[in-house]
């Protein structure tokens, strides 16, 4: 059958390159030399056509050794044959373009103002039965993004801390995330699931005073007052790689959905330093990376609702902001939206 298939090929791509060129000519008698002396090469065209009668009665010798076609179908744009039980030969024709089909392999012809072009292709084999299509939705969890927001403590009893060294300017001390990678498992449906991933969280606690703070020996954090003249602007930075761990519910609202999911989250310390920025003949500032015994390892509450482009969360960490027999005990909190996501 792979024989008969290349020979039928080779056939249709010697008639169709023959078929570009304007219709030549050829007298009944060729013994009669007078009849063709204005035809230019006589032996180039004699040795395809030759070639051509060859292919032509092998094409003829293999169908007399095959069974007869076991479906004949036909209609004015296409011709369908089936040999045995799997082989499908198609020829179909659509203004310029005809597709010569194989089973799962293809030959498209186009010609067009430029000449005629010709592409092998795959395509799908009729003989197969077509996959059913799975309409039923995944899951899509709702985590990756960049999240802006702002930061502020609370105490031990849950009361913002706005007293002492430790007091921040709330519209300053902004909170940034990016969650750059998501995970999510649906729980047997589409609606409810759990989701994971990965992300690093930046934290700008910027000090109400014109104070700074530092670590004595004792582990204690404590104030240093005034620490430059001019005192503009004064800070604590730092950065976790963070990790959630929630459970999404999704609410039908027309074509979309509104989502809502909460759980924990956790984090990693990677850096941490302060800022002071002063004025002294010229904006100056002054920045000293220190460990200032905050926790290494911090874990939290996360809630997070948004539908459409509205996004919004919040982090509350259980942990508090320095290690556990540090003074003061504070516990970072942060509301925000995601403004990206992803």
């Amino acid at each position: 059958m792979k024989r008969l298939t290349a020979l039928f090929l080779s056939l249709l791509l010697t008639i169709t390159c023959y078929a570009q060129n304007d219709t030549i000519p050829i007298p009944e008698d060729l013994t009669d030399l007078e009849e063709i002396q204005e035809m230019e090469d006589l032996e180039e065209i004699e040795k395809p056509m030759e070639e051509l009668n060859e292919q032509m009665e092998e094409f003829e010798e293999e169908l007399e050794e095959i069974e007869e076609p076991d479906i004949l179908f036909e209609t004015p744009d296409k011709t369908k044959v089936t040999f045995g039980e799997n082989e499908v030969f198609i020829i179909e024709e659509s203004g310029d373009t005809t597709v010569i089909q194989l089973g799962d392999k293809g030959l498209s012809i186009v010609e067009g103002e430029d000449g005629t072009s010709i592409n092998i292709i795959e395509m799908e084999n009729e003989g197969d039965p077509k996959p059913e299509k799975n309409k039923k939705k995944k899951f899509k969890p709702h985590y990756a993004g960049f999240e802006l927001g702002l930061n502020n403590f609370l105490t031990a009893d849950n009361t913002i801390a706005n007293q002492g060294f430790m007091n921040l300017n709330t519209g300053k001390s902004w909170n940034y995330n990016i969650n750059f990678l998501e995970y999510g498992f649906g729980l047997g449906t589409s609606y409810v699931g759990l989701v994971t991933g990965l992300g690093f969280e930046w934290s700008n606690y910027v000090f109400d005073g014109t104070n700074t703070i530092e670590e004595d020996d004792d582990g204690n954090i404590s104030s240093i007052p005034d620490p430059f003249v001019n005192v503009t602007k004064s800070s604590l930075k730092m950065s976790y790689l963070t990790a959630p761990l929630l459970l999404e519910f999704q609410i039908p609202a027309g074509k979309k959905r509104i989502h809502i999911s909460g759980g924990i989250i956790g984090g990693i310390k990677l850096t941490s330093k302060t800022k002071v920025k002063y004025e002294d003949g010229g904006s100056q500032k002054s920045v000293v990376r220190d460990d200032y015994s905050l926790s290494p390892f911090r874990y939290g509450a996360t809630v997070r609702i948004g539908y459409r482009a509205i996004n919004i969360y919040a982090n509350y960490y259980l942990s508090p902001l320095f290690s556990e027999t540090a003074t003061p005990e504070l516990h970072p909190f942060s509301i925000g939206l995601c403004v990206i996501p992803f």
